[in-house]
């Protein structure tokens, strides 16, 4: 079994910067990916950014190209989200979820672990 856990969300102004920890625990991740999903009120759950444990390979929303980073430590088990330049749009509960695959894939169905959620506000 897998558990992770979120940190790190807040209130935040337009322009500004926040990061989101993911801190797993239970098993290893060699052979696994790990992203980011985020739900704002009344809309569906939507992928964020990924990222392929071993490989480092990531990818990205449309929405958040260029102003979000994903990344993982190995040795501390914990992933990462570093947003910048948040929106009001930006303004969701955010997610982190695992699956027992290297492909990144975009679909939250194909996820089998997931985090409690953790909220991030962007006020304008």
């Amino acid at each position: 079994q897998v558990q992770l856990v979120e940190s790190g969300g807040g209130l935040v102004q337009a322009g500004d910067s926040l990061r989101l920890s993911c801190a797993a625990s239970g098993r290893t991740f060699s052979s696994a990916s790990i992203a980011w999903f985020r739900q704002a009120p009344g809309k569906e759950r939507d992928f964020v950014a990924g990222i392929g444990w071993s490989s480092g390979s990531t990818y990205y929303g449309d929405s958040v190209k260029g102003r979000f980073t994903i990344s993982r430590d190995s040795a501390k088990n914990t992933m990462y989200l570093q947003m910048n330049s948040l929106k009001p749009e930006d303004t969701a509960v955010y997610y982190c979820a695992a699956r027992r695959s290297r492909a990144i894939v975009v679909a939250q169905r194909l996820y089998d672990y997931w985090g409690q959620g953790t909220q991030v506000t962007v006020s304008s």
